[in-house]
């Protein structure tokens, strides 16, 4: 006998007064699971790369001639993984890498397990010549004892096997997520990295908590203080800037290199619009403008930012980078502009091109201003050569006033 359809009653779960209450189970139970997922992948992303920078120390520590390629290894490394596997190995993360797996040791407890701990021998942590400790013990010169010897070829060869085991091995063994570990490696005194991460792991100290304490120099306070336990239960209270969102987590700057993953957003819908508009309107504008890349992530020592919009200016052989602000300009916004065309120009900028330029446009309610940045091209030098090509800043700002109108406009109605 065929069964019979169930009506729209039967169908109904849960009487609607609770229906609130199961979108916002659902909604909990999604975030749950992201965060989970996030830190499932920060353990494999935090154990491999212990494990990279393990064998570019013992790679380094296989042989005594030819000590100055030690020093290029890093390079060659850089370059040749960059071209295999994309982004997240650059010389920086991969002299990070090394740093980290000689600043923590990982070890087998009493139960049997391997834990990871600070190592009891501090080193320095520099891109340079240091004191390395060596797998024995003994601490060594990295520039007398680098072992990497070059072949006729030119290719990198080592003396000694490195170890084939597998990154899998020590994941789950370090409790914190590779963020942390960043932060931690630029504590130079060995105490103060040890209390940072054993409060951290105890507390659940976001990345955000953690850097707050580091540059409060809690650690210092405590051990100066005759009120420690006060001290420590006001640091224990955490604030509301220091927890981040799941979008936040899970779109880990990190995380996002180690997976090679794009990572392409604005913080509001509007804002996405309004530069989406503006690139078409640039690129329309027939002055020469090519596409390069939206809401690049870029990296300045440990902070990350994002360029709104990367361009490039065929007639000026330069790139221009764009920057959207939401409110009046001021001499931040300036500041923040030149640190990217000075990234730009030092990582970006090929040899024959120009000196990167900059626009920079504020967006009011009722108004809006176009900045050009020059960077270090000189006030003449930009006015005679460049403000004949580049879009002309009233027909910008026009242009951004009536974007946003529409904009808003089309939300209202929505």
């Amino acid at each position: 006998m065929a069964r019979r359809k169930p009506t729209s009653q039967q169908l109904e779960i849960a009487p609607v007064a609770d229906y609130g209450g199961l979108v916002n189970q659902i909604a909990h139970l999604v975030d749950q699971a992201r965060r989970e997922t996030s830190r499932a992948v920060n353990s494999a992303l935090t154990a491999t790369y212990w494990d990279i920078g393990r064998r570019i120390v013992e790679f380094e520590q296989g042989g005594r001639e030819r000590a100055e390629y030690g020093l290029e290894l890093i390079e060659r490394l850089a370059d040749d993984l960059t071209s295999r596997l994309g982004r997240g190995f650059s010389r920086q993360n991969l002299w990070q890498m090394r740093s980290f797996y000689l600043a923590w040791e990982i070890h087998t407890a009493a139960s049997g397990a391997l834990e990871a701990r600070v190592r009891s021998s501090g080193s320095r942590q520099s891109a340079g010549p240091e004191i390395l400790p060596t797998l024995s013990g003994e601490s060594v010169s990295a520039i007398a004892t680098a072992p990497i010897l070059q072949t006729p070829s030119g290719e990198f060869a080592s003396r000694v096997a490195v170890p084939s085991m597998p990154a899998s091995l020590f994941v789950g063994v370090f409790p914190l997520s590779w963020s942390h570990y960043v932060r931690l490696l630029a504590v130079t005194n060995q105490e103060a990295r040890t209390f940072y991460e054993a409060e951290a792991i105890h507390g659940g100290w976001s990345v955000r908590q953690l850097d707050r304490q580091i540059n409060t120099q809690f650690y210092e306070r405590l051990t100066a203080s005759k009120r420690r336990a006060v001290l420590r239960e006001k640091a224990t209270i955490a604030r509301p800037s220091d927890a981040m969102s799941v979008e936040e987590v899970v779109r880990d700057p990190y995380l996002l290199e180690f997976l090679d993953l794009k990572d392409e957003y604005s913080e509001s819908d509007l804002e996405e619009a309004l530069i989406r508009h503006l690139e078409w309107f640039l690129l329309e504008m027939g002055t020469g403008f090519t596409f390069v890349a939206r809401q690049k992530r870029i990296r300045v020592g440990n902070t990350w930012y994002r360029i709104d919009l990367l361009l490039y200016h065929r007639a000026l052989r330069c790139l221009v980078v764009v920057e959207l602000k939401t409110g009046t300009f001021n001499h931040a916004d300036a500041g923040q502009m030149n640190l990217y065309l000075n990234f730009a120009k030092e990582r970006l900028t090929l040899p024959d091109e120009a000196d990167p330029i900059g626009i920079i446009l504020c967006s009011e309610k009722d108004d809006a201003v176009v900045k050009y940045a020059t960077g270090g091209i000189l006030t003449q030098v930009f006015a005679s050569k460049y403000l004949h090509v580049l879009p002309d800043p009233e027909r910008l700002r026009e242009e951004i006033l009536r974007t946003q109108k529409a904009l808003n406009q089309r939300r209202e109605k929505d």
